[in-house]
Order: C-alpha cells, then sequence, then structure tokens
C-alpha cells in the first residue's frame, strides 16, 4: 500500500481521539422525543498507534461512542476503548478475561448491540466482548459454546423468538458457520456451509422460514496474509457468486445455492418470503478490494432487489436506486417479514473522512410507492449510518426516528441528531451537542433501558 493511499484512513474524521470523554447534561436544539428512554451507542475504529504503511480502516482498534437519553435529556456522552489486548497493553490496565474460540482476540470495532441482558461489541473473526452499561469491557463470551472462529459483527434478531442468528467464516477452510444464540446467551444451534474457497462473508439475512448466505467473490488470500497485509482479502474474477437459502427447520444439507449476478455485499436491507421465493434488498458493490485501499471497487454501491426462486434456481436483480448509497437499516420488527421502508446513507467510505465543501444525506425508500425522501445535512457535515428506532405509540411501519452522529467540519465536533422517520425532509426533531469529535465509524443501535440488567 502507498503511503498516500493510508493516510486516508488516518486523515480529517478518519483521524484517532486519543482521549476518553465523559461529558454530562449535553445541550439539546430543539425537543427530544419523551419516550426515547435508553442509550444510542455506535462503534468504530480508534487505531492506537497505527502503522501508516500498512493500515486500514476495518482494522482499527474498537472504539464506543454512546449518548444517554432520558425524560426529554441527553444525560452524557461517553467514549470509551474496547478493551483489547493491545489497548490495555496501551492503558496499562489487566486485559480482560478470555473465553475459549475465535481465530484471535478481537478488536470489537465493527458493530454493538444488546443481548440476553449485555451489549456485545463484535468483529469477525473474534469472540464478542461483553460491555457493560457504561461502556466499560467487562470480557469475552462465547455463549457457552463452541465458537472456533468466534461470530460476524452482523447478527439478526428474530422479532418474534428474539433469538440472535449469526454467520462466521473461516479463514483456511472453505466454510461458512451459522450460529443461533437463544434470549438467555446461550448458543443453541450451529450449521455448516461449504463455501468455494475461504471468502469474506460480512453479513447475512434472515427471513421466517430461511437463512440467507452470501458466498461472494472476495476470498482470503494466504499469500497476502503470510506477507502480514492489514487486510488480507482480493477479489476473484473468476469465483463464482452464489447465494445459500437453507431451511431453518433444515440443516446445512438442505441448502440450495443459487448463482447471483458477480457483486459484493457487505449489507443487506432485509429479506422475506413470496412464496416459493426469497426477496433480498441489498447494497449491491460492483466489486471490491481489486485494488489495495480501492474500497469503492468498481463503482459505488447501489440498492438492489434480488429475488431467489428456491425450487426452480432462477434468479433476478433490479436496482431500486441507483445513487451512491450504504448502510441500510431497517424498523427490525419487520426483520425477516416485507418490509415498506428502508433507511440508507448516501455517501461514499472515502467521503466519510469529512470535509469542508461535503454535503450528504439520508435516504427514506417507500419501496411500494417506488419513491424516496431525503434529509440533506447540510455543507461541511458528514453522517453515517442512521438507526430507526420505533415510537413508542407508533402504529405504522415507519412510526419512530431516525439518529445517527454527523461531523461538523467547521467546529470540527459531531452531534447526535434524531430525525423524524414520517417527515424525513423536515428540520432535525432534536440536535444533541456533543464536546468532542466522534471519528467516523461503522454501526450502532438504540438499547433501550429495559434491555440491560444491572
Amino acid at each position: 500500500m502507498t503511503d498516500t493511499a493510508s493516510h486516508t484512513f488516518l486523515e480529517g474524521n478518519f483521524a484517532p481521539v486519543d482521549t476518553e470523554v465523559t461529558a454530562w447534561d449535553l445541550p439539546v436544539r430543539g425537543a427530544l422525543p419523551s419516550d426515547l428512554n435508553g442509550t444510542y451507542v455506535r462503534n468504530g475504529p480508534n487505531p492506537v498507534a497505527p502503522d501508516p504503511a500498512n493500515y486500514h480502516w476495518f482494522i482499527g482498534e474498537g472504539m464506543l461512542h454512546g449518548v444517554r437519553i432520558s425524560e426529554g435529556k441527553a444525560q452524557w456522552y461517553r467514549n470509551r476503548w474496547v478493551r483489547s489486548p493491545k489497548v490495555a497493553a496501551m492503558q496499562g490496565r489487566e486485559p480482560v478475561a478470555r473465553q475459549e474460540g475465535g481465530f484471535f482476540a478481537g478488536l470489537g470495532n465493527t458493530n454493538v448491540v444488546a443481548q440476553a441482558g449485555t451489549l456485545l461489541a463484535l468483529t469477525e473473526g473474534s469472540l464478542p466482548y461483553r460491555i457493560d452499561g457504561e461502556l466499560e469491557t467487562v470480557g469475552e463470551t462465547n455463549f457457552g459454546g463452541v465458537l472456533p472462529y468466534g461470530v460476524n459483527a452482523h447478527p439478526k434478531f428474530d422479532p418474534v423468538t428474539g433469538n440472535m442468528h449469526v454467520m462466521s467464516y473461516h479463514f483456511l477452510d472453505a466454510l461458512l458457520g451459522y450460529h443461533e444464540i437463544d434470549t438467555e446467551g446461550h448458543l443453541v444451534r450451529t450449521e455448516l456451509l461449504p463455501t468455494g474457497k475461504p471468502i469474506m462473508a460480512h453479513d447475512m439475512a434472515l427471513t421466517s422460514s430461511t437463512v440467507v448466505a452470501f458466498d461472494l467473490p472476495v476470498i482470503f488470500d494466504l499469500e497476502m496474509a503470510a506477507a502480514r497485509r492489514a487486510m488480507p482479502f482480493r477479489w476473484d474474477d473468476d469465483y463464482v457468486p452464489r447465494v445459500g437459502l437453507m431451511p431453518r427447520s433444515g440443516t446445512a444439507e438442505d441448502t440450495v445455492w443459487i448463482e447471483v449476478e458477480s457483486c459484493y455485499v457487505f449489507h443487506p436491507l432485509n429479506a422475506y418470503d413470496d412464496g416459493d421465493v426469497v426477496v433480498v434488498d441489498v447494497a449491491r458493490h460492483p466489486s471490491m478490494f481489486r485494488a489495495d485501499l480501492d474500497d469503492e471497487g468498481d463503482g459505488s454501491p447501489s440498492l438492489v432487489r434480488w429475488r431467489l426462486n428456491r425450487v426452480t434456481g432462477s434468479f433476478s436483480s433490479e436496482v431500486i436506486d441507483d445513487r451512491a448509497q450504504e448502510f441500510p437499516r431497517i424498523n427490525e420488527r419487520f426483520t425477516g417479514i416485507p418490509h415498506r421502508f428502508g433507511y440508507t446513507a448516501e455517501i461514499g467510505v472515502s467521503r466519510m473522512g469529512g470535509g469542508a465543501d461535503l454535503t450528504t444525506s439520508i435516504f427514506k425508500h417507500d419501496l411500494k410507492a417506488g419513491t424516496s425522501e431525503v434529509h440533506n445535512m447540510g455543507r461541511g457535515r458528514t453522517g453515517g449510518e442512521f438507526v430507526f428506532v420505533p415510537a413508542g405509540d407508533g402504529v405504522n411501519e415507519d412510526d419512530g426516528w431516525l439518529m445517527g452522529f454527523v461531523y461538523d467540519a467547521a467546529t470540527d465536533r459531531s452531534e447526535l441528531v434524531v430525525l423524524d422517520a414520517t417527515d424525513l425532509g423536515a428540520a432535525p426533531v432534536a440536535v444533541v451537542e456533543l464536546p468532542v469529535r466522534v471519528p467516523a465509524g461503522f454501526h450502532g443501535n438504540w438499547v433501550d433501558h429495559t434491555a440491560l440488567h444491572d
């Protein structure tokens, strides 16, 4: 990697912050909805002593950023490193308790979710870290089971059972692991699905009847790993792209594999059953990792609908919206069932470092009407993923709020912005002013106060 390219992820709003902060009684412009009682928490890389000659955004040590909201007030902001071994050494603290599993001690930098009364900081290839309500790292967990290559960072939660469904992948063997964890935090099921080569399978999808596995042409390169490359993955033009449909009532041997268009998918929006067809909406990249740090691949990601017939094996693809967008989210009460609305961030990864002349937007897609709404953040303001939070008394699918961090280049600080999902083009409902900059990051969630145990 060239120094110029690698510095991209260490400058601007990609640059790490070096201090853990706690700030109380945050200023709010507008009015926070009274039914918001919990914490918005988001993850992201915050590297410790990175090597500019061999650095990639995906490999920075994890840092959690949270805003606690209750009774219409923003009570606090905290940022805390996930206490990985390197962070523990940097802080002069004892490493957290390890458990058996994972290829390595994780970074905890990609996603943060709540399950079984605790927060989980996740990075693929490793075990999750358990995090308490104050964002302090407690230890690792393998859910009392066998997870030799950990779990990925994008679990799906069944809205009926509350169980967590998640994939993992092997760096050397050509297989995917599918795992189910119950609401008490116990690993209750594992299935191993074969792939063509060792691949990067960043995410998965779930319907009420089917586990959806992505077997796409980003492969693990052993020679790159032996050379200690930061990201030992590359695009393979010869790899046959497939999607696997495994019945939730069956086993890996029952999986139907269907060939799809050549592309890469980091994140699906949602999936659901339509008779014999599984419908999957995805943010589709034309390719990925053709060059060392070419995170845009061969073009920008667009929102696409796939239809996969598990009986005939047929596949079709339809572009929903061809504008550049990523970080798709829905009202997660509709996980695995037909959804009408989806929300995406209109921004390329390389632009997330911010800039005085940039503008970024959030999209709301009405997939029934075939229309979209836009909320533009304004000049010099850079947003990322926005999370849907259902209104407490909501009746309709889009009754609720969208929230996420926005970086303002003019002030070099960040804000938590809350939008009305039913009127996306309107001014924000509330803006929580933070005393610091929140670096560009990956994924987060709203965690209701009832979701965590003391």
